[in-house]
């Protein structure tokens, strides 16, 4: 018989673990069709598309355009490359992006090179962006990230 008692299972910091998944869950659940989140979902979108593109130009071909708009949808123009590869780029790269960041975040200089990396890939789509909704919001994820990347450095350390 399988023991299904869960006195002893867990340490302090699974429990912590486990209470902040369990937490985080419930919170993108009750504010999913809030404005809070568009944001994030906004860089979702942007993961897939950019995804797309990376296959495009990992295949040979030319990416004409990324569009992401308002409204949660987003469109990547290519021109050539391997069609089979390109489109189911778009949810494996945003698997990739997500699970490369949650790895990114478990120590702060590793985070810091993340954010550093994401804001050079946001500068990238400002050339490739065709819709404004797209430069504007852009725009502000670059200014946030910077100014939180960076301003750490502006700001003196005190013993």
């Amino acid at each position: 018989m399988p023991n299904w008692e869960l006195r002893n299972c867990c340490d302090h910091d699974q429990k912590v673990f486990i209470g902040c998944v369990v937490g985080f869950t419930v919170g993108i659940l009750v504010l999913w069709r809030t404005i809070l989140l568009t944001p994030f979902k906004l860089i979702t979108v942007f993961l897939h598309e950019a995804s797309h593109a990376i296959a495009c130009w990992l295949t040979c071909g030319k990416v004409e355009g990324i569009q992401v708009h308002a409204n949660e949808g987003g469109v990547t123009q290519t021109r050539g490359g391997i069609y089979w590869v390109i489109l189911p780029a778009g949810y494996l790269g945003s698997s990739f992006w997500g699970m490369a960041l949650i790895l990114a975040s478990t120590n702060l200089l590793t985070a810091k090179i993340a954010a550093g990396c994401f804001i050079a890939a946001l500068i990238v789509v400002l050339f490739l962006a065709k819709n404004k909704s797209l430069q504007k919001f852009v725009h502000a994820l670059v200014m946030v990230l910077a100014g939180e990347l960076f301003g750490e450095f502006a700001i003196p350390k005190h013993a």
